[in-house]
């Protein structure tokens, strides 16, 4: 064999006949691929493995946090301050006893190396999805070769091998289908379908077949559940629809998240602030006092300051904080995140993106409707558990009264091969998640499994296979007078109700049986489809008395003259909770939508169950999504909330739409299918229970017991964040707009020399400002704050008024500061004062630390006053206050931190005067809250 080009498209396999795909591939069912042949492929197609794009390395990364702009600003300040040390100890002949040199420079390279650091923690998680992929690949397959069947390595599968399936393994490639017998594969991972499918090989299917609906192919990285299969491998590596999943991974770029892009603008703007002010400054100050050295020097010494002021070194560390306490409060929520910034973009979502099953469902099928033409009853009851009732026009009926109804839940119990079973405290299913509805629907009814099985023993069966779309099995009766047969066996059988009712001649009505006629058929079938455009998944039941046990392979001649019983119409049912967090997401202004694998009638009844949608909304299919562009898809986006059998890449283009659109999405998924969609959404939200591993590791966030409500309460908890971060960042920012002024006020005013050095400004910036930032951080919730729109993720840090206030505040700050600072420089340099000198410098830095902590107390609210609220709501802000104010004390009247930063003992006087002053920050931001208050009164 030589061999041969694949076809252009990988994913026109399933249109082509078994031996046009053989021809195709230069294969034969009966022999395989020769070993040499295989060899030669191996080295045309390469292994069967998933391959990695290189990424950012380690140290890349770490490399990339020291370009931010702030950051580059400190490194300067950091390189000039120790080049005037250097200057100055050069000067003075050496360093004098007690002198510390280079503590300026080394306090602020250790804050721009500790910025790196928590920058470099948050970005450096390497990438796993693509991992998570590869393990997913069987590492053993069994394959056809040289007229021998052999175990090989997955990676070693070439295109043209022949593989064997059977159930338990794992698919390792690719391939369409050769023969098979009762073949089910589950393959929700990739396609999103909830229960396992039947697949057919001797059929050929349109080009546009969807990919849930490939009857004829296998997937790598599904599981056969159940029979036996041959297939021809058609795809492997990278050419198989996970493959191509890794590739929609690898291409979806990251983008920075709205608090990223906001700490981006902030420091562009602080940085050309601050270099506009200090060039006005050293101008001022040389046309003022005219050019010499040690003038310059001051000015420059005067620039540094100012400069490290500007820079809000503490507020990096405190959103970090921030965000990981955040993280904490949304785990005990049931939402893990896995990255911080996530926690704050929450606040920004404007539609979440949903998948089906798992996620608004419960991932098992139950029973909802039985209709035995004379009766329809609704069941109630949720999940596997076998607790409900069988309603009929709202009255509770007693299901063992109706010898039709009986009989059928024999059926559901007798014809069933699966095991219901209480474990771990809930109900479970070993099997078929449809029969394992159809025994929790049986003990609804009163009926137990283990007790019917001994005493109507099955004897004989005929097994489900996709060709004849029905079971049957044949029962030993231990009360041969049912209904007025005297056979010893009964057979019940169940399918596909089209097929079962073919069979059918008479029909249970009343206590006996009547002639099926063509009008009671009709009926029949109108009530099949009616619920299956419910979205229900439909099975018929029927039954017949058999007087022996019919032959092996006897299945056509048998399951004839059969009694119609009725109609299980069951649904994979929605989670209860999820309706009311459907409708807090839009009372929120946010739009939830349902991007799903499974059929569009399953997912519209669905929708408009959980409010998602209304009646006679559109659905739009994958099939239509794929003929439509990019620019006409984007322009839906907007009207339509059901999107029903998609593939891996209509989510992701759903998603792009979305993003196009000025939306902010999260996207909701727990398969494999999900995970482009999931990196590339704004939010990737991933299922911590059903989840695959792959699409946990491209997800922002993990529901960890995968409710779709708990996003709601996510979604609630990043709108905290974000409004306590923009709370602390005007507390902060006000604060150093105040600092910025009030020092280059210093050398304006000829006060013949710098207030604050660099290191008390640092001391400012960590300690002053971060502990009650810190505490603002957990301030609680608003009581509107699901009652709101989202905040909108382009709008700047300034925006709603922050920029306005921190420009006021800032101005106030340094008026009340620059005030102190005159009146105690001249206190000090009066003849008669006996203290130090320079202690005016300490009584400035003082009284802005202290005022700050008023600031910090006002600054909880925006309208309402200190006075009316409960101040234990937020213990940490007073603990904040009271520590920071020690601190601060302790840096006056303990001798060696005096030293080391450089400050002055304050007379209690002093001390008293600095507190006044400081007071006036305080009550100037609670004047304004009243004045804003009687301002919008009227």
């Amino acid at each position: 064999m030589n061999s041969t080009p694949l076809p252009a498209s990988a994913t026109d396999w399933h249109t082509l006949e078994v031996e046009n795909s053989l021809e195709l591939l230069n294969s034969h069912a009966e022999t395989g691929l020769s070993t040499s042949d295989a060899d030669q492929r191996l080295q045309v197609y390469g292994t069967n493995e998933l391959q990695e794009t290189a990424g950012r390395s380690p140290w890349q990364i770490l490399l990339d946090q020291f370009t931010n702009i702030m950051l580059v600003m400190l490194i300067a300040v950091a390189i000039i301050s120790g080049i005037l040390d250097v200057v100055k100890l050069q000067q003075a002949g050496g360093v004098t006893e007690g002198e510390i040199p280079f503590k300026d420079t080394i306090a602020i390279l250790a804050i721009v190396v500790l910025n790196g650091v928590l920058g470099y923690l948050q970005e450096s998680r390497a990438e796993k999805a693509l991992a998570a992929l590869k393990r997913m690949a069987s590492p053993k397959v069994r394959v056809l070769r040289d007229s021998k069947q052999m175990d090989i390595a997955a990676k070693d599968v070439v295109p043209g091998d022949i593989i064997l399936l059977e159930a338990g393994v794992q698919v390792a490639a690719d391939g369409r289908l050769l023969e098979e017998s009762s073949l089910q594969i589950r393959e929700s991972a990739l396609t999103g379908e909830a229960h396992a499918v039947n697949k057919q090989a001797k059929i050929a299917l349109p080009e546009d077949t969807p990919l849930g609906d490939r009857l004829n192919m296998v997937f790598q990285g599904t599981e056969v559940v159940l029979g036996r299969g041959k297939v021809l491998v058609t795809g492997t590596g990278m050419q198989t629809e996970l493959g191509r999943i890794a590739a929609m991974l690898q291409a979806v770029e990251s983008e920075p998240t709205p608090l990223q892009q906001r700490m981006t603008q902030l420091g562009n703007i602080l940085v050309s602030g601050s270099l506009v002010l200090v060039a006005i400054v050293i101008l001022v100050g040389l046309i003022q006092s005219g050019w010499n050295w040690a003038n310059f020097v001051q000015l420059v010494e005067v620039s540094l300051s100012m400069a490290v002021a500007v820079v809000p070194e503490g507020l990096p560390a405190v959103i970090t904080v921030t965000l990981a306490l955040g993280t904490q409060r949304m785990v005990r929520r049931n939402a893990l995140i896995r990255r911080l910034p996530a926690v704050e973009t929450l606040g920004s979502v404007t539609n979440i993106c949903s998948d089906k099953t798992g996620t608004l469902t419960q991932n098992k099928m139950v029973v909802q409707w039985v209709d035995t033409l004379e009766h329809k009853y609704s069941i109630t009851g949720e999940g596997y558990e076998p607790t409900g009732e069988f309603m009929n026009a709202g009255q509770k009926i007693d299901p063992q009264s109706n010898s039709q109804v009986k009989t059928l839940m024999f059926g559901s119990v007798l014809c069933n091969d699966a095991i219901l079973q209480y474990e771990d405290g809930q109900w479970q299913v070993l099997g078929d998640p449809t029969e394992g509805a159809l025994l929790a629907l049986a003990g609804k009814a009163g009926l137990e499994q283990s007790s019917l099985t001994k005493q109507i023993p099955r004897v004989a069966e005929f097994p489900f296979s996709s060709e004849r779309k029905r079971m049957s099995v044949i029962c030993q009766q231990s009360d041969p007078n049912n209904d007025g047969k005297l056979e010893n066996y009964v057979m019940f059988t169940k399918g596909s109700p089209e097929i079962i009712l073919e069979r059918c001649q008479e029909i249970h009505l009343g206590e006996g049986l009547e002639p099926l006629t063509p009008q009671l058929r009709a009926q029949i079938l109108e009530r099949n489809n009616e619920m299956a455009g419910r979205g229900l998944r439909v099975l018929g039941f029927a039954c017949n008395y058999l007087a022996e046990i019919p032959n092996e392979g006897t299945e056509e001649t048998t399951e004839q003259d059969l009694i119609w019983l009725g109609l299980v119409g069951m649904l994979d049912a929605p989670r209860p909770e999820v309706r009311d967090a459907v409708a807090k997401c839009r009372k929120a202004g946010i739009r939830p939508m349902m991007i799903t694998g499974d059929h569009q009638l399953t997912a519209q009844a669905i929708a408009q169950d959980l409010g998602i949608a209304s009646a006679g909304d559109r659905v739009l299919t994958g099939r239509e999504i794929s003929k439509l562009s990019q620019t006409e898809l984007e322009v839906l986006v907007n009207e339509v909330n059901i999107y029903a059998r998609v593939a891996p890449e209509h989510k992701l283009r759903i998603v792009q739409a979305l993003q196009k659109q000025g939306k902010f999405v999260a996207m909701t998924g727990d398969g494999v299918n999900d995970a482009p969609a999931l990196k590339q959404a704004d939010i990737g939200i991933a299922m911590g229970i059903t989840g695959t591993d792959v699409s946990k590791e491209a997800s922002d966030m993990v529901l960890l017991d995968d409710n779709f409500a708990t996003i709601v309460a996510a979604t609630e908890e990043g709108r905290v964040v974000y409004t306590n971060i923009r709370r602390f960042i005007k507390y902060i920012l006000g604060s150093n707009i105040g600092e910025v002024l009030t020092i280059a006020a210093a050398p304006i005013m000829n006060l013949g020399g710098i207030p604050l050095s660099p290191l008390q400004i640092l001391w400012m910036n960590l300690v002053t400002d971060g502990l009650p930032a810190l505490a603002l951080a957990m301030e609680p919730p608003e009581p509107d704050v699901m009652e709101r729109p989202p905040f909108n993720p382009k709008e700047s840090i300034f925006a709603r008024g922050l920029g306005a206030y921190m420009v006021r505040i800032g101005i106030v700050f340094a008026i009340i500061s620059i005030a102190l600072m005159w009146w105690a420089y001249n206190w000090t340099q009066a003849p008669g004062y006996t203290g130090d000198r320079d202690a005016w410098k300490t009584m400035v830095f003082t009284t802005l630390c202290i005022a700050q902590m008023g600031h910090a107390l006002a600054i909880r609210s925006n309208s309402r006053l200190f006075i009316e609220l409960n101040p234990f709501t937020n213990p940490f802000l007073l603990g904040a206050v009271i520590v920071t104010t020690a601190l601060q004390l302790l840096l006056i009247y303990v001798a060696p931190l005096r030293h080391f930063f450089d400050t002055h003992w304050l007379s209690l006087e002093e001390l008293g005067i600095c507190i006044g002053f400081s007071a006036l920050m305080f009550v100037w931001v609670e004047l304004e809250k009243l004045f804003f208050r009687f301002y919008r009164r009227s």
